[in-house]
């Protein structure tokens, strides 16, 4: 893991490069090719489930009036899409017990 507490893509790799054995191209190539898989199918307006990890699933939010909290002005919001993430609980209760 890279110094600062982040995975990386390239930690990734390289732990696929020393578990499963592949290349560091071919194990840089495949964890572009997941990402990218991911990326592609939320762009779709798809939600992408991975068992045991999480989900990671598109919301629309309407349109509402927004309030600047320094000078009280109501200032309209437009809707929009956010993306979400929501653990599963196999992921939460691993992330308790490292807590």
């Amino acid at each position: 893991m890279a110094g600062d507490g982040t995975l990386t893509r390239a930690d990734l790799a390289e732990s696929l490069h020393k578990n499963v054995g592949l290349s560091k191209a071919e194990s840089s190539k495949l964890v572009e090719s997941i990402l990218d898989h991911m990326s592609n199918a939320l762009a779709k307006g798809e939600n992408v489930k991975i068992s045991g990890f999480g989900s990671f699933l598109l919301r629309d939010k309407g349109a509402r009036v927004g309030r600047n909290p320094k000078t009280g002005v109501e200032v309209p919001i437009a809707p929009r899409r956010v993306l979400t993430f929501r653990a599963s609980q196999m992921m939460r209760a691993n992330v308790a017990q490292e807590a």
